[in-house]
């Protein structure tokens, strides 16, 4: 893979940017949505089912995979797209959100996190250098620098002391990555919701030097407003030259509004986790596929939908199967929700290159102004 990893800013419209990442795996076209494959698998669908709703690039998850099967297993058999069936290009996070959110008894030093496993007890340390090596061991073509995540709330000096570290160990991270052709590693801005801190990262963050920067420690419970607050100021802080990744986000408003403010990749577990729940998400908004009102309804979920769910199935059906905990439910409603989220960013992405992205973002909110699409 001798090939470098390189982004081309294409076109922008007002802060909004269109874009392509060219990896030896393939293009990512920019504004891109990754669907999250935690696991080794984006849940309830095949990796060419995922592919087929125009996904470039999906998102693996360092703690979960070092934890089981262990990277060094997927290393063994060949590297994690082999691994999953996926040949497209892959980002892993660092793994620093999940020791935070989901491991027990977590011991924080300057040196890294010592945790215990929230599936069986036992114990891990995870460091910067760690990280580096477990995403290098999965083949990851996007490597997130290894991050302190705060648990919120927390004050300003918390929020101060956790950025300030976690651009430690981005150095850290930058050092024990090295010089990788035809791979990247991305830089994680800190800082909640201070704008002082938030530029204190970026030039902490461009003084070590990124192939590309995420905006980091938001998604976490602030609210949408405080999140735009940030996305207001944040992204410009970032080189122009490099793709902005904003983790964790979102619903579709999120993703709209981030785009605006100059964003160019997301990532969310809503699109899958909502088909496993009986929500689909639908240009006017979502429909609740459990309620009684479906169980005699032909009609798809969106007429204007090319998703085999509603091309092929009824909302009597899928209210049916839904009902009776069959797995296709979870199937066909993660495959639309997965669609209409590439057909989102596909639809931006048009809206950009043809100058008219404020016309978009306003025919986008009048449309679930409308109301809930099921009552229609």
């Amino acid at each position: 893979m001798a090939q470098r990893i390189d982004f081309t800013l294409k076109v922008q419209d007002g802060k909004a940017r269109l874009g392509v990442i060219n990896t030896p795996r393939g293009a990512i076209r920019t504004p891109a949505f990754m669907p999250v494959g935690t696991a080794g698998t984006v849940k309830a669908m095949m990796p060419e089912s995922v592919a087929a709703t125009g996904a470039d690039i999906l998102l693996g998850n360092t703690y979960h995979l070092m934890l089981r099967p262990t990277a060094e297993r997927i290393d063994r058999l060949g590297g994690l797209h082999r691994f999953m069936n996926w040949d497209k290009p892959i980002l892993t996070d660092s793994g620093g959100f999940q020791v935070m959110s989901l491991s027990e008894l977590r011991k924080l030093t300057e040196e890294g996190v010592t945790f215990r496993s929230h599936i069986d007890g036992s114990r891990h340390k995870l460091t910067p250098e760690r990280s580096m090596e477990i995403q290098k061991l999965l083949d990851s073509d996007i490597v997130m620098c290894f991050d302190e995540c705060p648990a919120l709330p927390a004050t300003d000096d918390q929020v101060a002391k956790s950025m300030r570290l976690s651009m430690r160990w981005a150095q850290r991270s930058r050092d024990a990555f090295g010089d990788r052709p035809g791979y990247a590693l991305f830089g994680i801005q800190q800082g909640g919701v201070t704008q002082e801190l938030r530029e204190e990262s970026a030039e902490a963050l461009k003084g070590i030097g990124f192939d590309g920067y995420a905006i980091g420690g938001l998604a976490v419970g602030e609210g949408q407003e405080a999140m735009f607050g940030v996305l207001d100021y944040a992204p410009d802080m970032l080189p122009q030259d490099r793709p902005r990744y904003l983790m964790g986000v979102g619903k579709p408003d999120d993703i709209v509004g981030a785009v605006k403010r100059g964003v160019d990749m997301m990532d969310c577990v809503l699109p899958s986790r909502s088909g496993r729940t009986g929500q689909a998400w639908t240009r006017r908004g979502q429909v609740n596929i459990k309620n009684a009102r479906h169980q005699d309804d032909p009609r798809p979920l969106d007429e204007h939908c090319t998703c085999p769910a509603c091309q092929n199935y009824s909302r009597a059906y899928l209210h049916h199967v839904f009902r009776a905990q069959e797995m296709i439910s979870g199937m066909l409603l993660t495959w639309h929700n997965l669609h209409y989220y590439q057909e989102l960013m596909q639809g931006m992405r048009d809206a950009i290159g043809a100058g008219t992205f404020a016309q978009f973002e306003a025919e986008f909110h009048a449309a679930r102004e409308m109301g809930d699409i099921e009552r229609l």
